[in-house]
Parts: structure tokens; C-alpha cells; sequence
């Protein structure tokens, strides 16, 4: 992913909250196949000073279709640094996002996952994982776009 246009935060717990949607392009480099996932990503406050990282929605391959979903915790570690989590508590990846990029390695024998990820703006985030090793070959391209709500509008609002 390319270095252009990073916007850096202070407070990613913050920035993160919210609903977005999520379009992810899917490239299984092994077997020359594409696919894509398409649906919503919330990060929602838990009981424990982080949030909830949930997303839903629909994976297309050639051959396969259908519902997908997965979630993680997001943990704020130190400054604008934050810890994505594994359900079960284990490590997915360590981000600081104060210049509004960040990469970082998942080792998950025997294959290995290097992420990159990119604040683009307040309201659009891309982040891709590549994961090489002799079990897999995937690419996983991701942009995430906030869902502003529409204020409503009254008979006095003029």
C-alpha cells in the first residue's frame, strides 16, 4: 500500500467507534482465484475500556457464496497505540496510528501475516493483509468507509 495521504490520530478508540462499511478484495494468489466480502464493520465499547470489533456480511468466491462474519477486541495500549485481539485473547496485530499508518507481522504457524494499514481520511481506513507461507497465499485488501447518519430533519429545521 502506498504512503500517500495518511491522517494521523490521537485517540483511535475514538476514531474507530462507530459503524462502517466494509469492501474487501480477496486474492488467493495459490490458486489464482478472486473473491470479495462486502458488508458492516462496528467497533462498539465494551466493559472493559476497548471495543468490540464486529463485522458481518457476504463472501463471494467463483464457486461459493455466503454469510461471513468475525470479530476481535481493540485495546488501547499506550499513546495512540492500540492492540488488536483475538477473541481467546491472543495478539492478532500492534498499531500506532499517530502518523496514520502502521505495519506490523502475525506469525501463525506455519504461515505468516503482514498487515499494513492506512488511516485515509476521518472517515475512510485501508488496511491490507498479506499472508504467505506454505499453507496459504492470500491477499487481503480492505477499505473501511464510516456510515454517517443523516440528521433529521423537522418542520422547524429551515
Amino acid at each position: 500500500m502506498n504512503d500517500a495521504a495518511r491522517h494521523g490520530i490521537t485517540d483511535p478508540l475514538g476514531f474507530l467507534a462507530g459503524s462502517w462499511t466494509a469492501q474487501r478484495r480477496l486474492l488467493d494468489r495459490a490458486a489464482g482465484v478472486a473473491g470479495t466480502f462486502a458488508g458492516t464493520t462496528t467497533f462498539t465499547p465494551d466493559h472493559e475500556e476497548g471495543l468490540q470489533w464486529a463485522e458481518q456480511g457476504t463472501v463471494r468466491w467463483p464457486s461459493f457464496e455466503g454469510p461471513a462474519s468475525r470479530s476481535y477486541r481493540v485495546l488501547r495500549t499506550t499513546g495512540a497505540a492500540i492492540e488488536v485481539r483475538f477473541e481467546d485473547g491472543r495478539v492478532l496485530c500492534c498499531l500506532d496510528l499517530t502518523t496514520g499508518g502502521a505495519r506490523d507481522e502475525h506469525a501463525c504457524d506455519p504461515d505468516t501475516y503482514r498487515v499494513d494499514f492506512a488511516v485515509r481520511s476521518s472517515d475512510r481506513i485501508e488496511y491490507c493483509w498479506d499472508v504467505t507461507g506454505p499453507a496459504k497465499d492470500f491477499l487481503l485488501t480492505t477499505t473501511l468507509t464510516r456510515v454517517r447518519t443523516r440528521a433529521k430533519v423537522g418542520p422547524h429545521s429551515l
